[in-house]
């Protein structure tokens, strides 16, 4: 394991934290899961960061059944996300006026995207909740069917608890699945090319 690779995940992982807490100080809407922690965070007085921590852990008991097995990537997820989130929160306040927050919203937007291809890019177990919609997809779904039911069920959820669904949530489902495919490519790690001895 390299240290460009863990470098990666880290690095991906602060800024997925990050770029939650710039959506949620946006407050114009979430991504369909962070409505559900967000949701529950509201009814129970608990931090977003950790819900979102606890939420990770029963998607991955959910990997049990499946057979998936979590990897450095999946577990680091768990943990880290969640810390950062409630720490960068700590740290930053409400932002007022509409353009400061779509800014907010725009560049929550793309840093999410650019993490996902680095934490992902790095090769070391996608997140619990990728996981899941992967595991599912094996047994097989289509894993568009799959994302699209999940993604709407949690959504639902966390709209039904009280969770943020505006213009960012639409924004978010409209923009991070092109954003992640162009950040993709161009975040993995390069291929080294062992030369063979003569």
């Amino acid at each position: 394991m390299s240290s460009n690779r863990l470098g990666r995940l880290y690095c991906g992982l602060v800024l997925f934290g990050v770029s939650l807490t710039l959506m949620l100080r946006a407050d114009l809407g979430l991504g369909p899961w962070d409505v559900l922690h967000q949701g529950i965070s509201d009814r129970t007085g608990v931090s977003i960061g950790l819900i979102a921590n606890l939420v990770a852990v029963a998607v991955l008991l959910l990997w049990i059944p499946l057979r998936q097995r979590p990897g450095l990537g999946t577990i680091s997820n768990v943990i880290v996300v969640g810390l950062v989130t409630d720490a960068t929160l700590a740290l930053t306040g409400p932002v007022h006026g509409l353009a400061a927050r779509i800014g907010l919203l725009v560049a929550g937007i793309v840093a999410n995207a650019v993490a996902t291809g680095l934490y992902v890019g790095a090769g070391l177990g996608p997140g619990p909740r990728d996981g899941l919609m992967t595991g599912l997809a094996a047994r097989g779904h289509s894993l568009r069917l799959v994302r699209t039911l999940i993604e709407m069920t949690v959504l639902g959820a966390g709209w039904l608890l009280g969770g943020t669904v505006g213009l960012g949530t639409l924004a978010y489902a409209l923009a991070i699945g092109p954003l992640v495919g162009w950040f993709m490519p161009r975040l993995k790690p390069p291929v080294t090319v062992q030369k063979e001895r003569s």
